[in-house]
């Protein structure tokens, strides 16, 4: 199995240079609009396009993931918030289980579903450990999986469940205050974490501005996601692309 994604990753956190995802939900974008956010994307250096979301109502994923490829060599992973969430034609998936809660549906009930499906397309599969973080409001993620978040001023329950991913195998750990969070995850939290684990560490849910992001990457996020900011204000990639790129620059 092809491991060109997540080789990638590990070799920019040993280099110690900070990635930048775009989050794009098919419910939200439009096979036919995406051609002005692809062509920004990728003068802003955008280094990868995570595709999905807790609720896809829409039956145009293939269709979405096709359009960013025939546009960019942009690598697209899935980000997958239910099992019917695959398509072949991405490069990676992020075969998620939801450490922060305890329900085992989305352990590994949900994954032993999707298992065939998953092996036959044959995309590169990083095992995630997920972890949602309360980010002040409640929140998809939250309500489908019917699991609490980590509450936002806990740095040492985030830091040894994300210390348990890894020991479990997860080849990454994602923390997530959701889509819209009012608070996004702490750099204290980030910086706990970060220093707890050895695997990349992703970044997301309500990061807005630039200056959020360059913090959250120098508190020790390997890759930023914003999504629900861009698809508000589009001109933000290139800020945000800017600002996570810059940090890599002045880490010793």
């Amino acid at each position: 199995m092809k491991m060109n994604i997540y080789s990638g990753l590990v070799e920019k956190k040993l280099n110690a240079r900070k990635s930048f995802a775009v989050l794009l939900d098919p419910d939200s974008v439009d096979p036919s609009s995406l051609n002005s956010l692809v062509n920004l994307s990728e003068k802003a250096g955008v280094d990868y396009f995570f595709v999905g979301g807790s609720l896809v109502l829409s039956t145009h994923l293939d269709e979405v993931i096709l359009k960013i490829k025939e546009l960019t060599d942009i690598p697209v992973v899935l980000f997958p918030g239910s099992p019917s969430q695959v398509s072949k034609y991405a490069d990676a998936l992020l075969y998620l289980s939801l450490i922060s809660g305890r329900n085992p549906e989305l352990l590994i009930g949900q994954h032993v579903v999707s298992a065939p499906v998953v092996k036959k397309s044959g995309l590169e599969v990083i095992p995630t450990g997920y972890i949602v973080v309360d980010g002040g409001a409640p929140t998809t993620v939250s309500y489908i999986s019917n699991a609490a978040p980590v509450p936002s001023d806990k740095n040492d329950i985030a830091l040894c469940t994300a210390m348990a991913g890894e020991m479990l195998g997860m080849k990454l750990i994602y923390m997530d205050a959701g889509s819209g969070a009012r608070m996004p995850i702490t750099e204290s939290m980030i910086r706990a974490v970060a220093q707890s684990i050895e695997v990349p560490l992703i970044v997301g849910g309500g990061i807005s501005d630039p200056e959020k992001a360059y913090r959250n990457c120098k508190a020790g996020a390997d890759v930023i996601v914003v999504g629900n900011a861009i698809e508000k204000a589009p001109s933000l990639i290139t800020e945000i692309s800017n600002a996570v790129h810059s940090v890599k620059k002045e880490t010793v």
